[in-house]
């Protein structure tokens, strides 16, 4: 007996292969050059993406073009993260592009995500384990570069704002491979000999290759396990770093984290003398209180009934009050209460629904329109498609006097004299209905036989 082999369609075979690319590539970095590059109305961009021996086609969809911090360009190299699929008409795979960067910047990205998940993973980023900032420290450690602004930046904060601070700058090197260890090393120092009451890790704004110490693992432990607490003030405000997450706080700029470490003094001059004001006037409201209480106690004493008479008037007043203060509080509870169920008419589910169901009716209406715009499309092509048939239909050959003749045995058209022998039965199709004729003559337009 034969083995039975198993035969694929196209169709199924293309749908195994697409399968198998897309398990086991779900989702792969890939670096290349940019060719071919084209852009529809859709927004979509398709291109070619290249090396020196191999090429692949790409696309990316207009959504994530959308989220792109740069333009797509012919010749450009980029790195991108995407999922490697198969497009079943034309039998073609591609790589559909979820997230696209520059050259250069690929690497140190993807291993700032891998550490932050990591990190994230192991709870150092957790709210929980955020220690808070002292409100009025007396000693402040800088752990950064004793050179450059940010240092005199910081320093002229802290004078404007609370020149009573002592600080205490530790030198390290905020850029290059040595930094990751310098930084570290400082933290640990400081905790040993518990020399600050608050420590700020600072430094400039830069590239991603200029932050890499402050998206590194030991800088980040550092932080985590430090028994101080830590400002991150690294980079401007749209850096972000390892370190900021792993921090009690994080400061968009070091002049910000000086800000953030320490109270404006003659904020706190001005609200001392406010409170001591206030004080003062309480004092003086309580002795004017207890002098009439002491005058009234002295003038009650001298006539019991007029002491029960006072008596009366002041459960009057008091009965008074409680009656204005309660409906007061009723008041207030009542505006309180429509206040909240105004917020929770706005956000009410229903609003949404409401919203969502007049969505869905636009989109059936204009599925409706492109529907009948369509059918409409395909009657007008239809129609032109019959009439172009009926033209060439052989029917209106025989309906102007012409036939089609075969021969009865073969069922061939016969064009030629030469295809038939004198004596052959023949089939002759005319414009209604049919004929059978034999062959007695022939004439081939030259002789007759």
């Amino acid at each position: 007996m034969t083995e039975r082999k198993e035969i694929y369609s196209v169709s199924s075979l293309t749908r195994e292969i697409k399968g198998v690319l897309e398990n086991r590539f779900p989702y792969v970095w890939i670096f290349g050059e940019i060719s071919n590059l084209r852009i529809p109305s859709s927004g979509h961009c398709y291109f070619t993406l290249k090396d020196r021996n191999a090429q692949i086609s790409g696309v990316i969809f207009r959504g994530q073009a959308a989220r792109l911090k740069f333009r797509l360009e012919d010749g450009q190299t980029i790195t991108g993260l995407g999922r490697v699929s198969l497009y079943e008409p034309r039998g073609t795979y591609q790589v559909i592009f979820e997230y696209m960067e520059p050259k250069g910047a690929g690497a140190l990205q993807l291993a700032f995500e891998q550490l932050k998940q990591k990190l994230a993973a192991e709870g150092l980023f957790d709210a929980a384990l955020k220690k808070p900032l002292p409100p009025f420290p007396g000693r402040i450690a800088l752990v950064t570069s004793p050179t450059g602004a940010v240092v005199h930046d910081m320093l002229t904060v802290f004078r404007l704002r609370y020149p009573n601070v002592e600080l205490l700058v530790v030198p390290v090197r905020v850029q290059g491979d040595q930094a990751r260890l310098d930084i570290p090393a400082a933290l640990s120092c400081l905790n040993r000999h518990m020399a600050a009451d608050l420590i700020i890790v600072a430094r400039g704004g830069g590239s991603l290759e200029d932050l890499a110490p402050f998206n590194s693992e030991e800088v980040a432990r550092a932080i985590h396990q430090s028994v101080l607490p830590v400002i991150s003030a690294v980079g401007h405000e749209t850096d972000y770093t390892i370190a900021d997450f792993t921090a009690d706080m994080r400061a968009p700029t070091p002049t910000a984290a000086a800000s953030l470490a320490v109270p404006d003094k003659r904020r706190l001059t001005e609200d001392l003398s406010v409170l001591t004001a206030r004080l003062r006037l309480c004092l003086d409201r309580r002795l004017s209180d207890g002098r009439q209480r002491l005058n009234a106690a002295s003038r009650r004493l001298v006539d019991p009934k007029k002491k029960i008479y006072d008596h009366r008037l002041r459960v009057d007043e008091l009965t008074q009050r409680m009656a204005r203060a309660m409906r007061r509080e009723l008041s207030d509870r009542r505006t309180a209460q429509n206040w909240r169920r105004d917020r929770l008419a706005k956000v009410s589910p229903l609003v949404s629904v409401t919203a969502g169901r007049r969505d869905v009716q636009g989109l059936v209406k204009r599925m409706g329109l492109a529907m009948d715009g369509r059918l409409a499309r395909n009657r007008d092509t239809l129609k032109r498609l019959e009439q172009n048939l009926s033209a060439l239909s052989p029917q209106l050959v025989l309906d102007r006097g012409y036939s089609i003749v075969r021969d009865s045995r073969s069922g061939d058209v016969i064009t030629r004299a030469d295809q038939v022998e004198i004596g052959s039965s023949l089939d002759v199709v005319l414009a209604d209905g049919s004929l059978k004729a034999v062959v007695e003559r022939k004439d081939d337009g030259k002789k007759e036989i």
